[in-house]
């Protein structure tokens, strides 16, 4: 990111998860209550383990607010782990004698970063790396994600997503666009009660909760696909003027760090593949009503040329089952080189509706980056009046977000 910068820290069982937030413009009133929300949101879902019983997230700002609304310095957090006490002598920061340390963990899960980080830090307990490659860090991008949503929500922007898929399991099968097929007041109802899988297709939801029902049975996890949209973001975020200024592909990288995320697209994604240029372009058309560019369709998932277009801007993530199964696979011992079967740790079933909530995140801190990228400003009425100036000239209203 350019002109935000994003640091975070902290253990899955240590006393907090912590963050710098550094860039936002003065003036922009920041809801404890919103932030506070999102952090639920991302605890909530069918199939999570039993972590999500134990904590209760609360953003602590310690920095960068006064009267409720940023002063253009860093912005700081914490969130406590409410399970720390039952883990402070396993993640003592002191010193311990060793007949006080916990046993190492040895066995390496396939598919997580213990093995690698292991030969990287080199270490003899996994533990050493596991706490930091835990998804629990995501708490941090989350609530960071949750300002940048209040960021963006002041300049006519808004977030949401739904998981598509669960295993075999897809939203609105017989739609040839499950994006059009969702409900328009799905956005609305998803924030004020949840579904248990935040699926938009009640009939395709309880297949998918009879399927995470089959893995916890089986001692088994299972991934899916979640989409993220952004309405009302204006022309001509991003660049096409070098690689690494290109909106999608900030918006892909993003995406593609969250735990789990093994394969990103934006609009149609990998289907255009197997199309043509025919089927895949978006014809433009100046419409009648707005008095504004137009497209007939959004297969680019509102960018072209690495910038937005002004349509909505669509991120699909594919997401691998979790690392950590009840039964595990096998391993060998990084100590003894004996095998034996992987390490269990405390873990979900299936995590799409919560991952679905990571990428809203992400999304919302890209996409307020490339804002401030390509709007500056000192202060939020500096931003408010760029963006204004650049709806004008190109004839699209902001959305009507409701």
């Amino acid at each position: 990111m350019r002109r935000l910068r994003l640091l975070t820290a902290g253990e899955s069982h240590g006393p907090a998860i912590s963050g710098v937030l550094e860039g936002l413009p003065a003036g922009l009133r920041v809801s404890t209550a919103l932030v506070d929300r999102d952090l639920r949101r991302r605890q909530h879902g069918y199939g999570s383990g039993r972590r999500m019983l134990i904590e209760r997230d609360r953003v602590v700002w310690t920095a960068g607010l006064r009267f409720g609304r940023t002063l253009g310095s860093p912005l700081g957090f914490r969130v406590d782990n409410l399970d720390w006490p039952n883990w402070a002598e396993r993640m003592s920061v002191e010193p311990l004698p060793d007949e006080r340390r916990p046993k190492p963990i040895t066995l390496a899960r396939p598919g997580h970063a213990d093995l690698a980080g292991a030969i990287k830090y080199d270490t003899d307990d996994v533990r050493d790396v596991l706490e930091r490659a835990s998804a629990r860090s995501t708490v941090a991008r989350v609530l960071a994600g949750a300002v940048a949503r209040q960021l963006l929500a002041a300049n006519g922007v808004r977030i949401w997503s739904y998981v598509e898929q669960l295993g075999p399991v897809r939203a609105f099968p017989d739609a040839a666009d499950s994006l059009a097929a969702v409900p328009a007041d799905w956005p609305a109802r998803d924030l004020r009660v949840p579904s248990p899988l935040r699926c938009p297709d009640p009939d395709a939801e309880r297949l998918m909760i009879a399927e995470v029902d089959a893995c916890a049975e089986a001692g088994d996890s299972i991934g899916g696909a979640f989409v993220v949209v952004a309405e009302g973001v204006p022309v001509g975020l991003g660049s096409a003027a070098e690689w690494d200024t290109r909106l999608d592909a900030a918006l892909a990288a993003a995406t593609m760090s969250i735990q789990a995320v093994k394969a990103v697209g934006i609009g149609e994604g990998f289907a255009v593949a197997g199309m043509r240029g025919s089927e895949v372009h978006d014809e433009v058309d100046l419409g009648a009503a707005s008095g504004g560019w137009e497209r007939a369709s959004n297969r680019a998932g509102g960018i072209e040329g690495g910038m937005s277009n002004g349509m909505s801007i669509v991120v699909r993530a594919a997401v691998k089952p979790v690392s950590t199964l009840r039964k595990p696979l096998g391993s060998v011992d990084i100590v003894t080189g004996a095998p034996g079967k992987a390490h269990i740790e405390r873990t979900d079933i299936a995590i799409m509706p919560r991952a679905a909530i990571v990428g809203e995140a992400m999304v919302a801190l890209v996409l307020a980056d490339a804002l401030l990228t390509s709007f500056g400003g000192d202060t939020l009425g500096d931003l408010q009046a760029a963006v204004r100036r650049r709806r004008g000239r190109t004839g699209r209203p902001a959305s009507s977000l409701g």
